[in-house]
């Protein structure tokens, strides 16, 4: 599958809330740890076998408790020795556990994606063994599922032939939990090895409950690339098994996103959390000051007009309760929710006021500017509007709007800047037409600089943000 498909098709899965993130070892090679099969190289090393000719590593590791006589405890202790790094965090699950999904599998040990989610202040609920499956955390914004065990509880770690012999009667509620993830969301399988004996079976029941109609999942894989090999026949024997395996995928709706190196991964899934914030849009403005082009109830007949329409069109309005502004962005928002949109507030309109009081560690100035990095960093879309503001009873443009356009500059969003409503707004406006780098602009430059009539504004707006999607 395309990457641009790819990027669109699963941005609109997470809209949705039908997203969840299956991650494998690849996903935590990033933080320092091993992989299974130098996780499992000393085990071969002591029982007289080279890791390198050995591909079956679950009954490597049987091998080896059977040579220590049954005894698991060096297992154990191996286990705890790779994967105990409390803080360890890897860029691909950062970003990944910044998006707004909810579920999460993995077959690793680790803490990454626990990690993940506090560093972006969410709280998970982790599923570590079957009474976990029991209870639920108040207030979490993530289940993660730790199909394989934790770091913590090595003992009940899967990694032998025993443990994946009795893994679907010892574990069967986790087996059936993610079949039922499997047919009600969409999955992201990323790091991963399609050779876990479990998944391949749990895939397998999965095709035969459904049949043809299996919901569609994406895996995102290193490419086999000529460049990397120094005998043709290893390029051409490997490149031949990755086209049958992607085709094998497909038959449990898997489409394989193919990359050309392991670096390029967060990239695609930064990409995918730029696509989905397209669908939010912030909307910053202030005004003290009047003329008689824009008129005290033109503006708020202009903010409540565009705030209310690109509602209607499922957009999310971020807020920060601009003076002037804020109140008619906001009321407009607000109708268009509840006559229209099932009274769900929080799926369209997320409001970031200004703290008013500096907390005794950081300035009021340093506040405001957390704010605002804040409000943007969920937005896709900043629109620009009016700016200024009051100062010692003159009338000046507003500096924090301008502080605002540069944190959107500097983070790729997409900037629409409405010149005709004048103030910090026109200086963006020049400053943009000026560089030349907004070419998602070239048809609009002259209307945003002189257009003052409300309807035909709001419908530009709404025609350029239809435009960049």
């Amino acid at each position: 599958m395309r990457q641009e498909v790819f990027i669109k098709k699963f941005s609109k899965t997470i809209q949705e809330g039908n997203a969840a993130v299956f991650a494998g070892a690849g996903t935590s090679v990033d933080a320092g740890f091993v992989n299974w099969k130098k996780l499992v190289a000393p085990f071969a090393t002591e029982i007289g076998l080279d890791i390198e000719k050995e591909t079956d590593l679950i009954g490597l590791t049987q091998y080896y408790i059977n040579y220590k006589s049954g005894n698991r405890g060096p297992v154990n202790q191996e286990i705890i020795s790779q994967f105990s790094s409390p803080g360890a965090e890897t860029e691909v699950m950062n970003l990944l556990t910044r998006l707004p999904i909810t579920t999460y599998w993995t077959t690793n040990y680790d803490k990454v994606i626990e990690n993940g989610l506090i560093k972006n202040n969410r709280r998970g609920d982790i599923k570590r063994k079957i009474d976990d499956l029991a209870v639920s955390r108040p207030d979490s914004d993530a289940v993660v599922y730790k199909m394989h065990g934790d770091v913590d509880s090595p003992d009940e770690a899967v990694i032998s032939k025993d443990d994946y012999e009795r893994y679907s009667d010892k574990n069967s509620l986790f087996v059936t939990a993610l079949r039922g993830d499997l047919v009600s969301k969409t999955f992201l399988f990323v790091g991963f090895s399609f050779e876990d004996p479990n998944l391949e079976s749990i895939l397998g029941k999965v095709k035969i409950l459904l049949g043809e109609r299996t919901r569609e999942h994406y895996c995102i894989q290193k490419q086999v690339l000529e460049q990397d090999y120094d005998d043709q026949d290893d390029y051409l024997y490997d490149k031949i098994k990755q086209d049958l395996k992607i085709r094998d995928l497909m038959r449990y709706g898997i489409d394989t996103v193919l990359v050309d190196d392991y670096s390029e991964i967060p990239k695609l899934i930064s990409k995918i959390e730029e696509e989905y914030f397209k669908n939010t849009i912030f909307i910053s403005g202030s005004i003290s000051d009047y003329n008689e082009n824009w008129s005290e109830e033109k503006v708020k007949q202009f903010c409540y007009n565009l705030s209310r329409s690109l509602v209607s069109k499922n957009y999310k309005i971020i807020s920060g309760f601009g003076l002037g502004v804020g109140s008619s962005v906001i009321n407009g928002a607000l109708d268009e929710i509840y006559n229209t949109k099932y009274r769900h507030v929080s799926e369209h309109l997320g409001l970031f006021p200004f703290p008013q009081h500096d907390d005794g560690e950081k300035s009021l100035v340093e506040r405001w500017t957390e704010n605002r990095e804040q409000m943007i960093s969920e937005a896709g879309v900043c629109i620009f509007i009016f700016g200024n503001k009051l100062d010692n009873g003159e009338v000046v443009i507003a500096n924090g709007m301008l502080e605002e356009f540069q944190i959107a500059k500097e983070r790729g969003k997409i900037i629409i800047p409405i010149g005709s409503t004048g103030f910090a707004a026109k200086e963006i406006f020049d400053a943009m037409k000026e560089s030349g780098d907004y070419s998602y602009l070239n048809d609009y430059w002259e209307i945003l600089e002189t257009e003052e009539d409300v309807i035909k504004v709001v419908n530009t707006i709404n025609e350029i943000i239809e435009g960049v999607r």
